[in-house]
């Protein structure tokens, strides 16, 4: 189990499609996945935080994609396209008080995000 612990100000989420959220590239041969987990996860993230969906499904894909995210009810602000498939590479400054402000999660691929446990501090 991953337990991320945050702070109660707002947050941005960069969170990857395929392998993460859907079954990797199970678009290209019917309707998308849903993973387990991910409807409980999403759940869990505060209304006012940001969600930035990343992936490299091009961007002709992006009304398929949409619709299988509206259909499961899984709200998001922006979704990034045709980025490169290679690694995804998070830089970001420390609060000056010394909070942490970048986390990284890493899963099997495919294996959803019900081990993934997120914490909401009442600190900043």
């Amino acid at each position: 189990m991953t337990r991320l612990t945050l702070s109660c100000l707002p947050h941005t989420w960069l969170i990857d499609i395929d392998g993460t959220i859907f079954l990797h590239n199970g678009h290209k041969t019917g309707p998308d996945q849903l993973l387990p987990g991910v409807k409980e996860f999403w759940d869990a993230i505060p209304e006012h935080d940001c969600i930035i969906l990343l992936s490299a499904r091009m961007s002709n894909e992006a009304e398929q994609t949409a619709a299988a995210l509206r259909a499961f009810g899984l709200r998001y602000d922006r979704i990034l396209y045709d980025l490169p498939k290679g690694e995804r590479v998070l830089v970001n400054d420390r609060k000056p008080g010394g909070l942490v402000t970048a986390h990284s999660v890493n899963l099997e691929r495919d294996a959803g995000l019900q081990s993934v446990d997120v914490h909401l501090s009442n600190e900043i």
